[in-house]
């Protein structure tokens, strides 16, 4: 693309052409020097070119740019002390950005030092004009040519995907196709030159930024570094400095003009509110940012249940990718269903139920593998065991053996401990949570009991088969097994009032998910989900349990809440419980909140601005465009709970705007997760999921934001985003 701009713009002005042609003009520097020099405007009419004097000195030029402005008559000290009041009317001077000299002039008449005048100012004014519009197309074109892969000035709309990507602006593929049509005027296939920044301005233009950019742009209609830092403590409430507005600037502005003037453009402040630091989720939350070094029941640890299964509990296939899925999601705690198998190889499965089975050894063998992927704290490896001694001591085997040093085999330290180790000391081990035969003493006495001792069993498979229950068997338990229960001891559970009194730090109860109101535990799905589906995990999480297994094959609200949970500190699968939490005395009820540490009120504001890029969810209907609505919705104390929805708009998934706005009261927000769920609207049937996306109270960032938006199965939409304002404020 030739880019020229001055000279198509002014084409045939008189004034422009009296520039190119040029003229003699007498330069002053002091009472003196006095020289005669031709200058003229250069073809390219973005700089003037001086000739010096023949003899000694080579042509010399300065350009437009450099120029700050214009003065007519003798209005430098130069020209005032050096020439005299009958010159005026022939005097002019040129004056320039920073601390360049100013150039004093002297014309042949009045009328040629008024037309140089004239002529530059106005020369000047395109200039700056253009800048503004062409800022933003000057990187466009740059890019443009970038993308124009067989260099032919048009765009297909397979160059034009790229391009876009280039400079980070992700598009639909069913939008991009109906833009490229509405744009493509002469009906060419390609789009060449205004027609490709037509289709750019179709695809960003954004009512709402206008006006936001609009308010806080108070430098020529731009925004500086002042004004950005303006809207990010006011708008944002975030408490930064200078510094920090100007390297947001330098990361995001894709003007070059504008970023050497530390400026932001409207389309490098579009560009900054579409990526992480105008993200609904605050970036300082994204590591890990939490004391990793409190015992390891201070934490809520991402769990799994029936780890082993790909679809329902009853026949679904069993399968190491589970394991491997579950574990590369951060889940820190897996539960491993063990029975006798085939040639004396022991197996996972559902047991009395028709999955299939999977070799305890090939489970053990992913997961060791898998584990430390994406997180390198502990992982638990919750046995339920039904095998046969002869069975458990080949389980024992492979844990040795398989996992070696990553196994821990033996409390940390030299005596016993009182309490559990934190997350950072057991980076990269594994857990066994089990039955264990004796008290963990027994881990430095070297007793030797029994190699075979009994304890009592709860089946909750039995339950399935209500005909086959028989009265509680006792199951025999090996010693090499039991040996490797360290910090994670199952032990059965009768009451809160005897785990508290009796039970030491590491023994662990288990429940189904009826029995409620919990304090250091497992939960898991009952086995009468046997669909595989889930249980709300939050009045759980309330309760202070710190492993809630949820069935992660299963997608839906609670695995949202689940990943929402455990979206901060890294993903690691540890979140550290809130003190009221962690603290033994407390007095925390979720169900009567009463005063206390946890009572933080808030109000929250919410307004859905609007939407961009939403996907089709009807594929296959050649016409089917999406009539969004968006709901808001807060899981935590039970008094927290609540959901408000906008009006749905009719046909629009492209840009649609709502400006509604919401208000809701959080009583304690260390436990509540905000929902964002956009849905198809529709009147005949249920609403068909759009996307969605689920985080922290306490991680949500105030002011204007974007909010990603996940499928079903918590995979990000590329293109799509929510536009919200968020406002926080204390009761």
């Amino acid at each position: 693309h030739h880019w020229n701009g001055i000279n198509e713009t002014m084409d045939g002005d008189p004034d422009l052409q009296f520039l190119l042609k040029g003229g003699d003009l007498l330069k002053v520097k002091s009472r003196s020097w006095r020289k005669t020099r031709y200058f003229r405007l250069n073809e390219d009419c973005k700089t003037v070119w001086q000739q010096t004097s023949k003899t000694f000195k080579s042509d010399s030029s300065f350009s437009l740019e450099d120029m700050d402005s214009v003065r007519y008559g003798r209005q430098t000290e130069g020209l005032q002390k050096y020439t005299d009041s009958s010159a005026d009317d022939r005097c002019f001077s040129i004056i320039f950005k920073g601390r360049r000299k100013n150039l004093d002039l002297i014309a042949s008449s009045k009328e040629e030092a008024k037309r140089w005048v004239s002529g530059l100012e106005k020369v000047m004014t395109v200039m700056h004009s253009l800048n503004r519009q062409q800022n933003s197309e000057h990187w466009i074109y740059n890019c443009m040519r970038k993308a124009d892969k067989n260099a032919d000035n048009k765009m297909s709309l397979k160059e034009l995907k790229h391009f876009l990507r280039q400079i980070n602006i992700e598009v639909d593929d069913s939008y991009a196709e109906m833009l490229f049509k509405k744009c493509d005027t002469s009906n060419s296939g390609t789009l060449e030159g205004s027609e490709i920044k037509h289709f750019y301005d179709l695809l960003t233009y954004r009512e709402e930024m206008d006006a936001i950019y609009g308010k806080y742009a108070s430098t020529n209609g731009q925004i500086s570094s002042s004004d950005l830092l303006n809207f990010l403590q006011k708008e944002q409430k975030e408490p930064v400095s200078l510094e920090h507005a100007k390297k947001l600037i330098e990361k995001y502005e894709v003007d070059e003009t504008s970023k050497q003037n530390t400026y932001m453009s409207k389309d490098g402040f579009l560009v900054y509110l579409n990526h992480e630091e105008g993200s609904i989720f605050n970036p300082a939350h994204k590591p890990i940012y939490q004391d990793m070094h409190r015992p390891l029941n201070h934490y809520f640890i991402s769990s799994s249940h029936n780890t082993y299964l790909m679809e329902d509990q009853l026949k679904g296939p069993s399968s190491t990718e589970a394991y491997i899925k579950a574990l590369v999601k951060s889940c820190r705690c897996v539960e491993l269903d063990c029975w006798d198998g085939a040639n004396g190889e022991p197996v996972i499965y559902h047991g009395h139920t028709l999955t299939s089975k999977v070799l305890f050894k090939d489970v053990i063998k992913a997961i060791k593998e898998y584990a430390f992927k994406t997180s390198q704290y502990p992982v638990i490896l919750s046995l339920e065991n039904h095998c046969s001694i002869e069975q458990q001591k080949i389980m024992a085997h492979h844990l040795t053996s398989i996992l070696g040093s990553a196994l821990l085999t033996q409390p940390l330290g030299h005596q016993m401990p009182n309490t559990f180790p934190g997350p950072e000391e057991l980076k990269g081990r594994f857990l066994i949570k089990g039955k264990r035969l004796n008290k963990l003493d027994a881990a430095f006495n070297n007793n030797t009991t029994d190699d075979v001792d009994s304890v009592s069993e709860e089946d909750e498979a039995a339950e399935l088969k209500e005909a086959e229950q028989k009265p509680k068997e006792k199951i025999k338990l090996a010693k090499e097994l039991s040996d490797l229960v360290i910090y994670c001891k199952s032990v059965h559970f009768s009451n809160f009032e005897h785990s508290r009194d009796y039970h030491a730090f590491y023994e662990m109860a288990s429940f189904k998910e009826s029995k409620k109101g919990l304090k250091y535990n497992r939960i898991y799905p009952a086995g009468s989900r046997t669909d595989s589906s889930n249980y709300n995990p939050v009045p759980l999480w309330n309760a202070g349990c710190q492993i809630v297994a949820l069935n992660f094959q299963t997608p839906g609200k609670e695995m949202d809440l689940n990943q929402a949970r455990f979206l901060p500190n890294g993903k690691c699968g540890y979140i550290l419980k809130p003190e009221f939490q962690r603290d033994p005395a407390s007095q925390f009820d979720p169900k009567n909140l009463r005063v206390g540490p946890w009572l933080k009120k808030k109000t929250l504001h919410v307004m859905i601005i609007s939407a961009q890029q939403l996907p089709k969810i009807n594929k296959d209907k050649q016409k089917s465009i999406v009539d969004p609505q968006v709901r808001v919705e807060i899981y935590g104390v039970p008094d927290d709970n609540a959901s408000k929805q906008t009006h749905h708009i009719d046909n629009n998934g492209f840009n649609p705007v709502w400006n509604t706005k919401f208000q809701f009261t959080i009583h304690v927000p260390e436990l509540a997760l905000v929902r964002f769920v956009v849905e198809d609207y529709d009147a005949a049937s249920p609403n068909d999921l759009v996307g969605l996306y689920t985080l922290p109270f306490t991680s949500m960032q105030n002011g204007y934001r974007h909010v990603p938006l996940l499928t079903k199965r918590g995979n990000l939409i590329p293109s799509a985003g929510l536009f919200v304002h968020i406002m926080a404020l204390d009761v």
